[in-house]
């Protein structure tokens, strides 16, 4: 069913507040990297040339004690997006009271406000008590208080049940006030939807990435879905020991190895595994390293795949039409195990006619490395809500948005 977008709602001289992802890398007040922070301008930029008042929220990083606050201030934030917006964006250093209901009284039409760190509220008086992160019913209901709308813009956050997205949202259904979706949560919503439910064929899932148990939900709802899953990463080896094949010191999920036997039986030839590996004698780039096919000896540890793969990789990937990537094919941090998580990126740079969706932290920066994300379809925002729309679950930030 439809959702509400921002397109939908009427702007002018409302007051909207927006749950945007702004949980950027920040050390000693510098931001690493703004990717997330350039992802929301469009939503952003849309409400101010409507005349709207664009009320921003979001968190940033964890906060357990009163000190993890002081490095975890979403100030620097407000510079930078007041540098891509050039204009000025108002900084209210708290998440509730006078100070920021004035604030928001006083911003006219076309104006932006950017309120402290959400998850300051998971302190208290020194103490942990999770109000945000624990959907406290009184916090959602206060944010809500402050606006006429609410567009939800973060869908990295979006498989949390937390105060300001699904809270802030029943808040707002229960005063019968509109929840959207933003241009960034609307996207997500349109290419991984699609591609799970509705795909062009062949569909190609692409898995990686150390463990089995992050991934089982996501194969076996795919296995109903995609034409191909490829398998890559650590996780390959529980699968190899699955089959029976040697692994040497290679990482395994021994309690898992029944459940990949059930998912190659159930997956028979969708499964598709590499067939050489780059195995090196220590968890080092600088080890001792090599290629080999088949069984790993023991004294050796699989840190990538191998060439022989990468090829075997490109040849079920090169007539698809959708693909889904996420998770490295071998230890992407250090250069030595990287090449398979590289190749496979640059890969499917080239597949101009498919649907190409990617998320997960290395897959993202793999791509970005090469410079083929603008050759790419989407790249997703969510690493946890990616991975759980792909299970096929219910995102709770999602499920509160508006159906038209």
């Amino acid at each position: 069913m439809a959702k509400l977008t921002v397109s939908d709602l009427n702007l002018e001289g409302k007051k909207v507040l927006m749950r945007v992802d702004f949980n950027v890398p920040i050390k000693d007040g510098v931001i690493g990297d703004d990717n997330r922070i350039q992802a929301a301008l469009p939503t952003i930029k849309y409400v101010l040339d409507h005349k709207g008042k664009a009320i921003l929220c979001s968190h940033l990083g964890r906060i357990k004690k009163e000190d993890d606050k002081k490095g975890l201030s979403l100030r620097p934030v407000a510079e930078r997006l007041s540098n891509l917006l050039n204009k000025p964006v108002i900084f209210v250093p708290v998440t509730e009271g006078k100070q920021l209901e004035d604030a928001i009284n006083k911003m006219e039409d076309g104006s932006v406000l950017l309120f402290e760190n959400t998850r300051y509220e998971d302190v208290v008086n020194g103490e942990y008590v999770k109000r945000e992160s624990g959907n406290d019913p009184k916090l959602g209901e206060y944010w809500a208080s402050l606006a006429d709308e609410f567009i939800n813009d973060a869908f990295g956050t979006a498989h949390r049940s937390h105060a300001s997205n699904a809270g802030i949202a029943e808040a707002m259904h229960k005063d019968g006030k509109p929840v959207a979706a933003g241009f960034l949560m609307e996207k997500e919503i349109q290419f991984l939807g699609e591609a799970v439910n509705n795909p062009k064929r062949p569909f190609v899932a692409i898995l990686g990435g150390a463990k089995v148990s992050d991934k089982i939900g996501v194969i076996d709802n795919l296995l109903d879905k995609a034409d191909k899953i490829i398998i890559g990463g650590g996780m390959t080896y529980t699968f190899y020991a699955a089959k029976g094949i040697k692994i040497g010191d290679s990482l395994i999920e021994k309690d898992k190895i029944d459940v990949a036997k059930k998912i190659l039986e159930k997956g028979g030839d969708k499964i598709v595994l590499p067939t050489d590996n780059v195995v090196a004698k220590e968890f080092k780039n600088d080890a001792e390293h090599k290629v080999v096919a088949g069984d790993i000896d023991d004294g050796w540890m699989a840190l990538d795949i191998g060439p022989k793969s990468i090829e075997d990789f490109e040849n079920v990937l090169k007539d698809a039409k959708t693909v889904v990537w996420n998770g490295p094919m071998g230890v992407f941090e250090m250069p030595n195990y990287a090449q398979g998580t590289l190749r496979i990126g640059k890969f499917l740079g080239t597949l101009n006619d498919a649907t190409t969706i990617v998320g997960g932290g290395d897959s993202t920066a793999a791509v970005k490395q090469l410079g083929v994300a603008d050759k790419l379809t989407h790249i997703s925002t969510g690493g946890g809500a990616s991975l759980q729309y792909l299970e096929g679950k219910t995102l709770p930030g999602i499920a509160a948005i508006d159906n038209k």
